[in-house]
């Protein structure tokens, strides 16, 4: 039997930098939702991608940010134990020469666990003059000692295979966690649950709180193929 090998990488960075954006693209399906509003990830979304004999686990957690609510506590203690036991750790980041107190607290986490870590520079659609890039590696570098820096769109899918390329060297001999077919751990209900309420945060603005929660009642496949759906609508107030 040919020997296998797996790594867990853990994709981190603050609020609306397109880890999920990012989590979608490597994986080739669609796992996580997308918002333009803050802290739209709640749970650590796993996404799966096998490949030949190497299985890679990618953890997509919550923005680190400062807490407001309860809720806001437990996606931020999501984000901040997501680092631990993982074979890499992959900063997502803007193409901005600053780095700010929630990147500095993930590196310095990075950095007292001793996890390997590997910028990504998001975004960099956005950027004209290519060579502006070198101003946030450097940056970047001062701060945090980073394997390597990959610059990516993950909205347009520019550097995603380059990214993958980097992660190969994090893998390590060990049976592979899910089956071959598998892309990421959540059931169905929970990825249509997700879905429903990416819906309402694009649709809705004033409506309805981005406090919402959607839970699936019922799920059920017709012969003809139709997934009939009934759901609950949680709001914050």
């Amino acid at each position: 039997m040919e020997q296998t090998t797996c790594a867990m990488i853990a994709i981190v960075g603050r609020p609306n930098v397109g880890k999920s954006t990012l989590l979608n693209a490597l994986v080739g399906e669609k796992v996580a939702i997308i918002s333009a509003k803050p802290q739209t990830t709640r749970n650590r979304i796993t996404g799966v991608v096998t490949r030949d004999k190497a299985q890679y686990i990618f953890l997509d957690t919550p923005g680190l940010h400062r807490a407001r609510t309860r809720l806001g506590e437990y996606m931020d203690n999501v984000s901040r134990s997501s680092v631990a036991d993982v074979d890499v750790a992959v900063l997502v980041v803007e193409p901005v020469p600053s780095p700010g107190e929630p990147e500095r607290e993930l590196m310095r986490r990075m950095e007292q666990l001793a996890v390997p870590s590997v910028l990504v520079i998001n975004k960099i659609d956005r950027v004209e003059q290519k060579d502006k890039l070198l101003a946030v590696i450097d940056a970047y570098q001062k701060e945090h000692s980073f394997d390597a820096v990959v610059p990516v769109s993950a909205k347009e899918g520019d550097g995603v295979e380059e990214l993958m390329d980097v992660l190969k060297d994090y893998q390590a001999e060990s049976p592979w966690y899910f089956p071959e077919d598998a892309f990421t751990d959540q059931p169905e209900r929970q990825i249509m649950g997700e879905i429903l309420r990416e819906k309402l945060l694009t649709s809705l603005n004033k409506e309805i709180p981005h406090g919402t929660a959607v839970s699936i009642e019922r799920f059920h496949e017709r012969p003809d193929g139709v997934v009939e759906i009934s759901d609950i609508i949680y709001c914050e107030k």
